[in-house]
């Protein structure tokens, strides 16, 4: 595959079973392929898109001070600002080249999760800031629970396996700032070369070069969607769980030409997380004489807090 396969959420929703088995065979084949799909029909409207992108672009652009006060210690960056550098890719000493923020889950107040996660972090010069944020966190949700209720039936599983598993899941809403580059980098790429640990991520804002996925020759290859499309891609959690029938692609973003430096970008990737206690082991009918069983077991959360100190952003 040297193209991200494109598909449209509305078959799979439609009322014509021909067109749902369509949508589940085409993102079934893109996901043991190459991991990556651009999705068109899904729950977010332009309106909001726009809103987003204006209120994400006011808070990077407030001044640093007034960022850092909102970088909260001891929480692994899991909630509010992450400053420029900090995070880098597992196995790269070089920080990467961004700044990013982090919306988390809206629990009930009554749910054993609420005691769990970090609350949001609430941008006070800022009004609409998080009201936008939660709308666009739950517009992301709600397509990425279809999404996974397509690959439930492309894996065998009854349709809504993953339902309860990611209701008052740990996702994570990520609005990322690439700065402009103001001296050559060392070593350093905007992203380096990485897997996703959820279960799915949905990436708003990959749109033109950057994004770049590798194939299964080991080749890079450009991942750009149209202006109405989600980049949507398997997470390592869900490549386990799948016995690594769904392939978690390596993927990375590169530094721009030199010419383009001055230019900052931003994109928004949504981390669909399950929460903690779901058990990640290897399905049954994933596995086979050809397929033996590839990963020990394990859940969410000890998975991601394994991943998160290799991130350097856990001690």
């Amino acid at each position: 595959m040297n193209k991200i396969p494109s598909v449209n959420l509305a078959d799979f929703l439609s009322n014509d079973e021909s067109r749902k088995q369509k949508f589940i065979k085409e993102i079934g084949h893109a996901y043991e392929n190459i991991g990556f799909v651009a999705l068109k029909g899904h729950f977010l409207d332009d309106k909001l898109v726009d809103e987003l992108y204006a209120e994400i672009k006011n808070f990077f652009d407030l001044p640093t001070a007034i960022k850092e006060k909102y970088e909260i210690p001891g929480i692994g960056g899991q909630r509010g600002y992450v400053s420029f550098g900090k995070e880098s890719a597992k196995g790269k000493k070089e920080g990467d080249l961004k700044e990013f923020w982090h919306f988390g889950q809206y629990v009930d107040a009554d749910s054993k999760y609420a005691k769990e996660y970090p609350e949001n972090v609430i941008v006070e010069e800022l009004p609409k800031f998080n009201e936008v944020g939660k709308e666009a966190y739950q517009m992301l949700e709600k397509t990425a629970k279809f999404v996974l209720r397509s690959l439930a039936l492309h894996l065998g599983l009854e349709e809504t396996y993953f339902d309860n598993y990611i209701k008052n899941g740990n996702s994570i809403l990520r609005p990322i700032h690439y700065p402009p580059i103001k001296t050559e980098p060392k070593g350093a790429e905007r992203a380096a070369a990485h897997g996703d640990i959820n279960l799915i991520t949905l990436l708003m804002g990959a749109q033109g070069k950057g994004l770049q996925v590798q194939n299964h020759k080991g080749e890079w290859i450009d991942a750009i969607a149209e202006p109405d499309e989600l980049m949507i891609n398997v997470g390592d959690m869900l490549s386990r769980h799948s016995n690594n029938k769904l392939k978690s692609t390596i993927h990375r973003v590169t530094n721009p030409p030199k010419e383009m430096w001055g230019t900052s970008r931003y994109s928004i990737p949504f981390f669909m997380h399950p929460i903690s206690d779901m058990k990640l082991d290897v399905l049954e009918n994933c596995i086979d004489d050809e397929n033996p069983k590839q990963f020990e077991d394990i859940t969410a959360g000890e998975f991601l807090d394994e991943r998160l100190k290799e991130l350097g952003l856990k001690k």
